[in-house]
């Protein structure tokens, strides 16, 4: 029991480091507003992201959804990726009126969208919580619960130690470049969604 419940930690720490969507909108926010202002979207990515967890749970054990259901999804997911890293792109100067505006809606959007979040959950995290209900009474929900505080601290952490380097990152003839590379690694995200989705509908 004690090793299922670590490894729902260390899935969750795992899971936060590892870059992708959120962490780079995480980046950005901290560019722009501070890292004050990127806990708005952490939080609100965990939120969300717990919920994608227990619609799987609760439709993994219900339903039977297939993988190309997932593949389908990230297609969409694509769009929403290459919508904002437009908006990234058009940032040349950290100015209030100029901002890149992360919206509620938007963060929701770009992680229910994520076929491939989905999948993890589906195809990693939810078997195991669902073995780890079998041996102590909602085991299922704790394994969740860790997966997601785990992804929090190490989110946080890494957002702490960007942060750090704040100053530096905001110089005006720095600003451009980085936000540029923000957006082409949006889009690499969504390029690579596109071929994961394609690859497995063609094969």
């Amino acid at each position: 029991m004690v090793n299922e419940l670590t490894s729902a930690l260390v899935l969750g720490l795992i899971g936060g480091v590892i870059p992708g969507p959120v962490l780079t909108a995480t980046f950005t926010e901290i560019l722009q507003s501070g890292i004050i202002k990127s806990m708005r979207i952490i939080l609100w990515a965990m939120f969300t992201e717990t919920v994608v967890a227990l619609i799987s749970l609760l439709a993994l054990s219900s339903m039977n959804f297939s993988e190309s259901f997932f593949q389908g999804l990230s297609l969409i997911g694509a769009v929403i990726l290459i919508w904002i890293s437009i908006s990234i792109w058009k940032v040349h100067e950290i100015d209030a009126g100029k901002k890149v505006h992360f919206s509620l809606g938007k963060i929701s959007a770009m992680i229910m969208a994520n076929g491939v979040l989905w999948t993890f959950w589906i195809t990693v995290c939810v078997p195991k919580a669902i073995l780890l209900s079998e041996k102590i009474v909602f085991g299922n929900y704790y394994f969740l619960i860790l997966v997601e505080i785990g992804w929090l601290l190490s989110t946080v952490a890494v957002a702490v130690v960007f942060s750090r380097f704040r100053k530096i990152l905001s110089n005006p003839k720095v600003v451009p470049i980085i936000f540029k590379i923000f957006a082409m690694t949006f889009v690499y995200f969504a390029v690579d969604m596109v071929y994961r989705s394609i690859k497995f509908f063609l094969t």
